[in-house]
């Protein structure tokens, strides 16, 4: 299982990916006027956290994606840039 999720993880989140995910949940948060601490309080986790996520240094889980397409009204998809 372990090494599924690491390739699952490798395929999802390739380059390119990671590039769309910061972007577009960057650009989410502005258009709903929501600061960086909003959205750290929302995912219950630090600010520093969540601007590694803008920053691109780093992903949130996988139910932090799921919440995250949700409160923004976006698919997986298109918040991790798999659909354009």
């Amino acid at each position: 299982f372990i090494k599924f999720f690491k390739l699952f993880l490798g395929v999802f989140f390739m380059p390119t990916n990671v590039e769309f995910f910061s972007q577009r949940l960057k650009d989410l948060r502005i258009k709903k006027s929501l600061k960086q601490t909003e959205m750290a309080t929302f995912l219950h986790i630090t600010v520093t956290q969540y601007q590694r996520y803008e920053y691109g240094k780093s992903f949130p889980r996988f139910i932090d994606l799921i919440a995250l397409a949700d409160f923004f009204d976006v698919s997986l998809d298109y918040l991790v840039g798999r659909e354009r």
